[in-house]
């Protein structure tokens, strides 16, 4: 079997081995592949591996010998399922791996906006403490989490663990999605979009990206929530109106943002929220602890393993050989 991994450093940048891959057949790794030499570098493979290389019809159309590709990633919308399915290749990904790093990834981002820890920390490195006439001083408000409102958009894996730690600061929870539990959740309400943007202290995103909420997070939504309020992202960056979300903040509408992801990555030096008051970026690192890559690399090979032997997982598309 020849199999080619396009893109890999982003997700071994040498701190991990490809070996249990490699062990498969002949295996060639690129760091990282620009579009243009896709089909030259995987017009040999019958299996290909990508993050975020792109393998669309114009593609897929010029790899005769492909009959999988295995997508190092959650999100496969660098992949046309349709032209995939057309030529028999199968197409899967790998889920649920950075579930608890994405929601420590959210905390951090919160406990960010409500401390200050960072801020506070390069204050007495500057000599501020040391020139207090008091005992203790402070830049920003801290904020308490306990009593608070925290609205989650989305209701898979990593929304209902970050309810379950909100519960565990004290705080109340407020869920909109689009699948509503037939029973009842302890202690998790189940609401509009508008009621979770307007009641909510901190609204946290983590819903999944379709053709129809890319920008979801408009002006009008911002504009109802609490001007003490802080809006979470480290779910996907279409999901916000970046122009919308940079107008809210430097106008004080609301009051700080968390985000680990843009809407193009890595962004241009006009995106309006790398200037924006009180907005902290974080590089889409939520999914990258060591520990989450690892499991990311030992499903993606556990996939490309059931392959072979015939039953694939994780399959993403239908592949039905023309």
């Amino acid at each position: 079997m020849n199999i080619v991994v396009l893109d890999g450093f982003a997700a071994n940048p040498g701190d991990l081995s490809w070996g249990k891959l490699q062990a498969l057949g002949d295996c060639t790794i690129y760091d990282r592949t620009e579009r243009e030499l896709v089909v030259e570098r995987a017009k040999e493979a019958d299996i290909a591996l990508t993050n975020k290389s792109i393998l669309l019809r114009a593609e897929l159309e010029q790899l005769p010998n492909l009959k999988y590709i295995g997508v190092i990633a959650t999100g496969y919308n660098v992949v046309d399922l349709e032209a995939a399915g057309e030529r028999g290749i199968v197409v899967t990904n790998v889920p649920d791996y950075c579930a608890d790093a994405v929601v420590e990834m959210a905390f951090a981002h919160i406990l960010n906006l409500t401390k200050r820890v960072a801020e506070h920390g390069q204050g007495v490195a500057a000599g501020k403490w040391s020139k207090a006439e008091d005992f203790c001083y402070w830049d920003f408000p801290v904020v308490e989490l306990a009593g608070k409102v925290m609205g989650i958009v989305g209701y898979g894996r990593i929304g209902k663990k970050v309810a379950k730690v909100a519960q565990l600061f004290g705080m109340r929870v407020l869920v909109n999605t689009r699948t509503v539990p037939a029973e009842p959740i302890e202690a998790v309400e189940f609401v509009d979009i508008e009621t979770v943007f307007a009641d909510s202290d901190i609204v946290s995103l983590h819903c999944p990206l379709t053709d129809t909420n890319k920008g979801f997070v408009s002006t009008r939504l911002l504009g109802l929530m609490k001007p003490s309020a802080f809006l979470i992202n480290t779910g996907r960056g279409p999901l916000v109106d970046e122009k919308a979300l940079a107008d809210a903040l430097n106008s004080g509408q609301i009051a700080g943002a968390g985000l680990d992801v843009l809407s193009t990555e890595p962004p241009s030096q006009g995106n309006p929220l790398l200037g924006a008051k009180n907005c902290f970026i974080t590089p889409h690192i939520a999914w990258a602890t060591q520990a989450a890559r690892q499991r990311l690399l030992d499903v993606a090979v556990d996939n490309v393993k059931a392959f072979l032997a015939g039953k694939p997982r994780n399959v993403v598309n239908e592949a039905v050989r023309r």
